[in-house]
């Protein structure tokens, strides 16, 4: 094992992974991202069904796949064949963990479920992500991100007012399980240092998105009201939504009452902090339609940049509304150097946005790129396994891999 990877802090940790789309990926990848080997199991000829979602592609490969992958080896197997089968309980046996997210019984008709594997593994962490849990009433239907929006409640929460609700940007529901997933893997592994044995973890789309309703389910829990939709306001904290200025929008989040009352002041517009019905949040609150529409008069009198200058000067929670290409052009996330180029064997070089997580004497690195469909087959085969080039040649000959 080379020093970067021994340097990292799942160095020695090896994960199976059979997930495919965006909450497996992601989840894994952020635990290659942290040192551990991720040894991705894909369909022979097809692989991933993100390797197809596009355009953009670069070099053959979607951007969508590439954004997910990254710290991975390949290994194509036909998991529909008994040979496919046996050589992916073989490799399970070199694992630490199993990521998987097939449909409710499926690893089980093929006898991979976690009671079996359990028996012949002990110490084996076996997480499986789903869109609604192993039980239950909707346990056999399909998990996607977009349909669990709408079922979760988040898009009725989502949106203007008045019209249509609207999901969220990206696919956060994948992304928020692939971090509860990945936090679940690394509390279990940290047990199985204590007890010697692996456990099974059950991720749910649906019960993901729950969690993080946060604020607006224990609203709900505790007024029994049904929450609205606010725009891009908030249920509880006012003014903290966007305001229109005089060339554009710009984003004010006034978190307490001291901020408010020196926002009032910087603004020009004192009587509205010293106004009984503003002075507190409680009341800003229950009085947001009396004073949002005067605090917008007071935004269309400056330009965006006049606003963020005051935001800066009296040290007020705002910020522009960035598009994606103003994102990569800011200079907070240049000066932490965010994107990072890797290099790629059909590609040339690819740009990838670096983990989040900063880690001073262990940090993550992208150590290998997003590989190729099945680009370390072979190389897994006879490293783990044992098998010749002759044996590797027969099972493709049988399709096999």
């Amino acid at each position: 094992m080379d020093q970067v990877k021994q340097n990292q802090p799942l160095s020695g940790i090896r994960i199976i992974d059979l997930s495919r789309v965006l909450a497996g990926p992601y989840c894994t990848m952020m635990l290659g991202d942290l040192g551990a080997e991720v040894i991705k199991i894909e369909r022979p000829g097809t692989g991933d069904d993100t390797r197809h979602w596009g355009p953009p592609f670069a070099g053959g490969e979607s951007a969508y796949y590439m954004c997910t992958n990254r710290n991975k080896r390949s290994v194509t197997l036909n998991l529909k064949s008994e040979r496919g089968r046996e050589i992916l309980r073989d490799l399970i046996g070199w694992g630490d963990v199993i990521v998987e997210n097939f449909r409710a019984g499926t690893m089980e008709k093929w006898g991979l479920g976690y009671e079996t594997l359990q028996e012949i593994y002990p110490r084996l962490v076996y997480c499986t992500i789903s869109g609604y849990g192993p039980d239950g009433p909707y346990r056999d239907r399909p998990g996607y991100d977009f349909v669990i929006q709408a079922e979760g409640g988040i898009m009725s929460i989502t949106g203007p007012t008045e019209g249509p609700p609207y999901k969220v940007g990206v696919a956060i529901v994948d992304i928020t399980a692939a971090l509860f997933a990945a936090t679940a893997i690394l509390a279990s592994l940290r047990e199985r240092d204590r007890s010697g044995h692996g456990q099974r973890i059950d991720i749910s789309l649906l019960e993901c998105e729950v969690a993080w309703l946060a604020n607006v389910a224990s609203n709900y829990l505790v007024s029994g009201e049904r929450p609205a939709r606010y725009g891009n306001a908030h249920p509880n904290i006012v003014p903290y939504e966007v305001f229109e200025t005089k060339d554009g929008h710009v984003a004010l989040g006034i978190g307490n009452d001291r901020q408010y009352h020196a926002f009032c002041h910087a603004a020009g517009c004192p009587d509205l902090g010293d106004d009984q019905r503003f002075t507190t949040n409680a009341k800003r609150v229950r009085n947001r339609h009396l004073l949002i529409p005067l605090l917008q008069n007071i935004f269309a009198r400056r330009s965006s940049q006049e606003w963020l200058d005051l935001f800066l000067e009296a040290d007020i929670p705002g910020g522009p509304i960035n598009d994606i290409e103003q994102v990569f052009e800011h200079p907070q996330l240049q000066a932490r150097q965010v994107v990072v180029q890797v290099p790629h064997p059909t590609a040339g070089a690819i740009k990838l946005v670096r983990s989040p997580m900063s880690l001073s004497r262990t940090p993550t690195r992208i150590r290998e790129h997003p590989p190729l469909l099945g680009e370390h087959t072979e190389q897994v085969l006879n490293d783990l396994l044992g098998y010749d080039s002759d044996e590797i040649a027969a099972l493709r000959r049988q399709g096999v891999i």
